[in-house]
């Protein structure tokens, strides 16, 4: 979908985003509209023999064939009581395009990603895919993470610290990186492959918020000499409390943290959206399984 295509048109920056509230047997979960291109009714498929437990097949859309994922399996849900009734939701994140088979699309909500909660802490955050709880009027929304889906599914669709091999032997560096990753597994990702790449001063928040308040303190402590102790800011851009873009263009708009490049590392980096990231001015913006382009970025930022 265009923008103009979804809804409510927002504003980038503003901390709000849509999303699309659909439903699993008795449960109610979310996607971010910015992930779909389309909604449809169910499709013909074709089974793919020694696929994962939770890949239906494939289907042809449009001339493009792609993978469906049976959500009521991911989710341990039973299958639906009116399959004539149900939805598939086609996705684009990460450069893929993979459709989602539900049992019911429901509405369009706005909201501010300040509504919406943190997982609880019993919950594992290495299994866990949800990005957060959305507590709307009677109920709780589940906005769930399609990323860690897919990569689970297909591990070559996310993030390979192999990848970064291919960049040589790289020396040591001092440069300190600010970094706001909501997952837990991305987190540790990003670790290990910035560590592979010579980074190895690296500071992890779990939100933008909570890496704005770092940020703040710092200027409340260095004032303009703040670039002595942070040297570039990462983000990604679904994240609780504060979205990226939003901690991006307060960076920006801030008369001494606008020094400060910042990268935005997102699997919603597509041709698309990209002008969102430009809006509220990102120094770079790159696509979350293209790490090497990450390092480069770094590279031409900071180095």
């Amino acid at each position: 979908m265009k923008d103009k295509e979804k809804g409510i048109l927002l504003e980038t920056g503003t901390n709000e985003l849509e999303i699309i509230e659909f439903g699993i047997g008795n449960g109610s979960f979310g996607i971010n509209v910015m992930k779909v291109r389309e909604i449809v009714t169910t499709q013909k498929v074709t089974q793919l023999p020694n696929s994962h437990p939770h890949a239906e097949g494939v289907i042809q859309l449009r001339g493009e064939v792609l993978p469906i994922v049976d959500l009521a399996k991911v989710m341990g849900y039973p299958p639906s009581n009116n399959p004539k009734d149900d939805r598939i939701i086609i996705a684009e994140f990460n450069k893929i395009k993979v459709a989602f088979h539900v049992h019911s699309v429901n509405r369009i909500h706005r909201i501010s990603w300040e509504q919406i909660e943190k997982p609880s802490e019993f919950a594992d955050a290495d299994r866990s895919t949800t990005i957060g709880i959305i507590k709307m009027d009677d109920r709780l929304i589940i906005l769930l993470d399609f990323e860690k889906i897919v990569v689970e599914m297909s591990p070559q669709s996310g993030i390979n610290v192999e990848t970064v091999k291919e960049l040589g032997e790289r020396e040591r560096s001092n440069k300190h990186i600010l970094i706001a990753e909501d997952s837990v597994m991305l987190r540790e990702l990003l670790k290990q492959t910035l560590n592979q790449a010579g980074f190895y001063n690296l500071h992890f928040y779990h939100d933008g918020k909570q890496a704005w308040d770092r940020l703040e303190q710092l200027v409340n402590d260095y004032g303009h000499n703040i670039a002595d102790h942070i040297q570039l800011v990462i983000t990604d851009i679904e994240m609780p409390k504060m979205d990226g873009h939003h901690f991006t263009k307060k960076i920006k708009d801030h008369p001494i943290l606008r020094q400060l490049p910042v990268v935005i590392f997102s699997s919603l980096i597509t041709d698309t959206l990209r002008h969102r990231g430009e809006v509220v001015g990102a120094d770079a913006q790159v696509s979350k399984p293209e790490i090497n382009y990450l390092v480069d970025r770094i590279d031409n930022l900071v180095l």
